[in-house]
């Protein structure tokens, strides 16, 4: 019995090794690759990862977005409409109305970028899942409306909404990434 445990190891020991030198990943007992630093899904291509990412960052946009314009209804003492999330004509500067809710789209950008940087936490990803957002958001107010989105406000909201979120995700992923990464875990050795 135990000359055939002791087969057994010593097999997985060449399978392992093979595995090495082939560069194929190797799973662990808890799921994660070895050969990917203890990361979960690091650089495997995941549909089910990207699809419930991108579910997410919805939810945090639309979210987000209606509790800021219900803060400004409140305050202001206007109507709750869907309108004023979805119907271009809201989206102006002529009235104190109508920079509270691009000013709510700005922060509501502030706050995606937050969640870019907790639930997709890549730099690379950032201006895919910011354009995402906001195409989905361009798909919903074409089909609110009944028409393609002519204002040129809208559009200018959006791309400086997409730009907003996607430099601000940038830089908080790319300050997560560029942490240091111990080496040792014992004292510091000078070199």
């Amino acid at each position: 019995m135990e000359s055939r445990l002791a087969e057994v190891k010593q097999n997985l020991v060449k399978a392992q090794v093979y595995l090495k030198i082939s560069n194929l990943p190797i799973k662990s007992d808890t799921g994660n690759s070895t050969g990917m630093a203890g990361h979960f899904r690091y650089s495997v291509w995941d549909p089910l990862l990207i699809i419930t990412q991108m579910i997410t960052m919805q939810c945090i946009f639309y979210s987000c977005l209606g509790f800021c314009i219900f803060l400004v209804n409140v305050i202001s003492g206007d109507n709750h409409s869907l309108d004023q999330i979805y119907l271009y004509q809201e989206i102006h500067v002529k009235d104190i109305h109508g920079r509270c809710i691009i000013g709510s789209f700005l922060i509501t950008s502030l706050f995606c970028s937050i969640g870019l940087w907790y639930f997709v936490q890549k730099t690379k990803q950032c201006l895919d899942f910011s354009t995402t957002i906001h195409l989905f958001h361009l798909i919903v107010c074409w089909i609110y409306n009944s028409s393609f989105p002519n204002s040129i406000s809208w559009w200018l909201l959006n791309i400086v909404c997409v730009s907003i979120t996607c430099v601000s995700g940038e830089f908080l992923c790319m300050r997560t990434e560029m942490k240091a990464i111990p080496l040792t875990l014992g004292p510091k050795a000078d070199l």
